[in-house]
């Protein structure tokens, strides 16, 4: 049986798509499920990006044990200098080396002959074999590049410690039946294909990545490159729930292979990196989309009931959904509560637990029915909105709104910082910019502007959970903010002050930098 390694860069391709960002404590989030995904690889960052990127680069390294993180480098010193400080904290770390080798490329971007790529790329495989083996080398645009080229800079890199071989579709470009005979070709010609792992990295801009990384896999790849989501510039990456179940769905196709994946985590990740950036799943997005599972046409339901196989050809509960016919409520205690949790795939620490039940609690003096997604949606919030606060941040204590169709909405505003307690009152064009004139009169930010503002409806009914994003920009930076209640002027304040109160943590610590 031939192992497939999944090497997800969610962190790395998929952070930069437009508003896609992440901070560290929402890093850590998505890093702990691909832990628990079971991936092999999880390429954190770009360390040499920024100190941020650093930063958070390392403490994924130093976090997660179950698999390799590595960092992407360019091919010079000083990159591949950050990538190894970055991750030498890591189980298992890798640096992960790119060079382009299309003519496109080499000509327009990098102004290099063929002999400097090859020794550029040999010297720098070579540089970072001084830190540690496990080295990828990346041939960028390598779906656009000469074959016999590469063959030869895989050779060259083979030699100098490079051991995982990656020929990207950079840009999309490819067809599954190229992409297929690229990589029985590499195999072929290049000296010791014995040694090495071959690896595909597809992008979606033709809507084909999954389908190239699959044929990839029909031509001897061993590794995987892809995103929770499919997140990655442009279009996006291969999408990484896509491409495992299509290898675990299928195979009759693909009997000779096989991931470590743990499919039942995915349903979780997903919806975790969807919270993370403020989407939600398109609803007929393959696998966890809200459609998946759904059936309209009579002729479908009733082949459903008679048989799932008629139109079904994965499970829910394959990817972690899980139906269950426990009710919660007022009277439900704390086992119920963690029990219920843990059959929907979450283990919480004793601190988070005791939090949740307490929001737990509460939801249930507002609402009759309790359903998974209130339960869902409390453990997301906890887990995603853990600012870098200080005791002293700014908290809503409560507030009052009057509005109507035909007088200027009024709000009044009292904030806790600490132990002092701030009232403040405001007009504004609405009961939201009220309230939002009322916090700013007490908290002062910086200047700043809206980026995004969303309101999700958790579930169903007039007393659903209000879930609120919102991005600020300010000073260059964008800061995410996220609140949850049934009433979504207090979601919205709260998804506010939980965006300022990072804003004023990342002021304090430029200033004591």
């Amino acid at each position: 049986m031939r192992h497939i390694k999944i090497f997800d860069t969610t962190l790395r391709d998929g952070e930069q798509a437009p508003g896609c960002s992440m901070n560290l404590s929402e890093k850590l989030e998505v890093a702990k499920c691909l832990e628990k995904l079971n991936v092999d690889v999880i390429e954190a960052g770009f360390a040499i990006a920024s100190p941020g990127d650093f930063e958070s680069v390392k403490a994924i390294a130093d976090t997660i044990k179950g698999c390799s993180v590595a960092s992407l480098a360019r091919s010079n010193m000083k990159d591949i200098d950050a990538a190894w400080n970055a991750v030498k904290g890591g189980a298992d770390p890798r640096i992960h080396v790119f060079l382009a080798t299309s003519p496109l490329h080499m000509q327009y971007k990098l102004k290099m002959t063929e002999d400097q790529v090859i020794e550029t790329a040999t010297n720098m495989v070579a540089y970072a074999a001084k830190y540690l083996s496990n080295i990828e080398f990346s041939a960028e645009d390598a779906t656009r590049s000469d074959w016999d080229f590469l063959v030869k800079v895989v050779n060259a890199v083979v030699k100098a410690g490079a051991r995982t071989i990656n020929l990207p579709d950079t840009v999309g470009y490819t067809t599954p039946e190229e992409m297929r005979a690229l990589i029985e070709y590499m195999r072929e010609k290049v000296e010791r294909p014995d040694l090495i792992d071959f690896s595909v990295h597809c992008h979606n801009d033709l809507g084909m990545a999954v389908a190239n990384s699959l044929a990839g896999v029909q031509g001897g790849a061993t590794q995987i490159e892809c995103s929770i989501n499919g997140l990655g510039e442009r279009a996006g990456n291969t999408s990484l729930e896509e491409v495992v179940m299509a290898l675990k769905t299928r195979a009759d196709m693909y009997s000779d292979v096989a991931t470590r994946i743990d499919t039942t985590q995915i349903a979780r990740a997903s919806k975790t990196v969807y919270n993370v950036i403020g989407q939600s799943a398109p609803f007929n997005k393959p696998i966890v989309g809200k459609n998946a599972f759904a059936h309209e046409s009579g002729i479908h339901q009733h082949g459903v009931l008679a048989n799932k196989a008629t139109y079904e050809i994965l499970t829910p509960e394959s990817i972690g959904i899980v139906t269950n016919n426990i009710v919660l409520g007022k009277h439900s205690g704390k086992h119920a509560f963690e029990t219920q949790l843990n059959s929907m795939g979450y283990t919480l620490s004793e601190e988070e637990l005791v939090k949740a039940f307490e929001e737990f609690k509460i939801l249930c003096d507002k609402k009759k029915t309790i359903s998974e997604a209130d339960l869902e949606a409390i453990v997301m919030h906890n887990s995603t909105v853990k600012a870098e606060e200080d005791p002293n941040a700014w908290k809503l204590d409560w507030f009052s709104v009057h509005t109507s169709n035909f007088t200027t909405a009024t709000c009044t505003v009292s904030l806790k910082k600490g132990e002092e307690k701030i009232e403040a009152v405001a007009l504004g064009a609405g009961p939201l910019d009220a309230a939002y004139n009322a916090v700013d009169s007490i908290i002062n930010p910086p200047e700043y502007t809206f980026d995004d503002f969303k309101i999700d409806s958790v579930s169903d009914g007039t007393d659903a959970l209000g879930d609120v994003f919102l991005k600020v920009a300010t000073g260059g930076a964008q800061f995410t903010g996220r609140g949850l209640s049934t009433d979504i002027i207090e979601a919205s304040i709260n998804a506010y002050l939980n965006a300022m109160n990072k804003v004023f943590a990342a002021e304090k610590k430029a200033k004591e930098a």
